[in-house]
């Protein structure tokens, strides 16, 4: 964990292979895109998660991710 101006900050998975198996295992389908993969849900199919096509993604781009799909 890393601690900064009082606050808590987690640190979240920033692996894209392993952020995008997370999302397919809870139900997210991979509809398609260029340079970006996005997903969207078949229970809120109006919500679009998109994963930039990268080894590893930097904190905010993970940590945006992570709080559109519930795990934060």
């Amino acid at each position: 964990m890393l601690y900064g101006e009082g606050q808590r900050v987690t640190r979240v998975e920033t692996n894209a292979r392993k952020i995008v198996s997370r999302l397919k295992a809870e139900g997210w389908v991979n509809v398609g895109g260029g340079s970006h993969d996005r997903f969207i849900h078949k229970d809120c199919p109006e919500m679009m998660i998109t994963v930039p096509r990268h080894p590893e993604l930097s904190q905010g781009v993970a940590r945006s991710i992570a709080k559109a799909a519930g795990w934060l």
